[in-house]
């Protein structure tokens, strides 16, 4: 058994997540110095296998078991081909556009035939939402913000998440303000392990996963609340507001963006799972592993952990994040590689990705 077994108890013909949200910033410093090297990477939306771009390598093989999952990068490459910043960030939904149709048109031409066709599918839903909003994830956190956040609070308390405080303040305010009873009691029941199987994520996700689902979210909305500032936060900003409001994610940066649109080439797209790259004969420096391993069971995570060491120069290093299903170098590997653990504990401090509890960072040995 391997990774493609959880390709037989998720769905993978439809977007699920839209846009990435995990955090390229702290991403692409856990990786180290990987100039001139191969780096692979989950492709999820293609946000992160971007973002690895900036560190120079000479490759970036980019895998993923869904084919609506490598769209989105190739929509994303069409976009930096054809557009200008400002205009990738309307496409996407990073910020208010009436003419995302059109932008739509320019960023597929010159893609393949059938990422065309698969994206003119879908016209009108980016025309409402942009072309990170169109996932099953981001249509759960839209329902969230649409239907279920004003029940809770009014646009003035949300906005006064945004407003720029000192951490005391923040911890008063969250208390105090956000955290009512009817808050509580909605966040338990929207954000339940049922609700997000069945809109969210994919139920066959949380298989490996013990504990409330929604007591997790609770925890990790305060720490995004209080411990991070909001203001920074483009993923918070979404799921509340619906755009990226002046925070961005590292990829959608315009810092980023020449640097982005001139390595493209650079890109080594595959559908198909991580042992695919095993079987090749491949060696990496470095691992974008998403949080896969929590899909799994140990015993397979173990195995598939063990087929990458091989697949894996000395110095390479492994870097996933985990939500609620702990997951690091099995036991018998140990000797195998080394945890890089105030790496873990500086980056974690900084990551805008809030829903995750745990970032691994581990090196291979020589």
């Amino acid at each position: 058994m391997s990774q493609a077994d959880i390709a037989k108890r998720a769905q993978f013909d439809i977007i699920r997540y839209a846009q990435l949200w995990e955090d390229a910033d702290v991403l692409t410093k856990a990786m180290g110095d990987v100039v001139g090297g191969t780096l692979v990477s989950i492709c999820s939306a293609g946000d992160n296998a971007l973002s690895l771009l900036t560190l120079n390598p000479a490759k970036v093989v980019v895998l993923d078991l869904s084919p609506a999952q490598i769209a989105c990068l190739k929509l994303r490459i069409g976009a930096f081909q054809t557009l200008h910043h400002g205009e990738f960030l309307a496409l996407m939904g990073a910020r208010p556009a009436k003419n995302r149709a059109a932008l739509l048109d320019r960023a597929v031409a010159p893609l393949d035939s059938e990422t065309q066709a698969f994206w003119m599918d879908k016209v009108a839903d980016v025309q409402a939402h942009g072309a990170g909003g169109v996932g099953k994830f981001e249509r759960y956190f839209r329902l969230f913000r649409q239907v279920v956040l004003p029940l809770a609070h009014s646009r003035a308390t949300v906005d006064e998440i945004f407003v720029s405080k000192p951490k005391s303040e923040r911890k008063v305010f969250l208390e105090n303000r956000f955290e009512t009873w009817r808050w509580n009691t909605l966040l338990k029941l929207f954000f339940s392990r049922f609700m997000m199987g069945r809109m969210g994520r994919d139920k066959a996700f949380f298989d490996h996963v013990d504990g409330s689902v929604s007591d997790h979210v609770a925890r990790r909305i305060r720490h995004a609340a209080i411990d991070l500032d909001p203001v920074d936060n483009p993923y918070l900003h979404w799921i509340l507001k619906g755009d990226h409001g002046n925070a961005l994610p590292m990829p959608w940066r315009e810092e980023h963006f020449h640097t982005i649109r001139d390595r493209l080439d650079r890109l080594d797209i595959r559908l198909g799972a991580l042992e695919a790259f095993v079987e090749s004969g491949e060696k990496a420096d470095g691992y974008n592993l998403s949080d896969i391993f929590e899909y799994m069971s140990p015993e397979i995570a173990a195995q598939v952990y063990e087929s990458l060491l091989k697949a894996s120069n000395p110095g390479a290093r492994l870097v996933y994040w985990n939500m609620m299903a702990p997951r690091r170098v099995p036991d018998a590997l140990l000797t195998k590689v080394k945890t890089l653990s105030h790496l873990e504990n500086e980056l974690k401090a900084q990551d805008n990705a809030f829903f995750y509890s745990d970032f691994v960072i581990e090196e291979v040995l020589g």
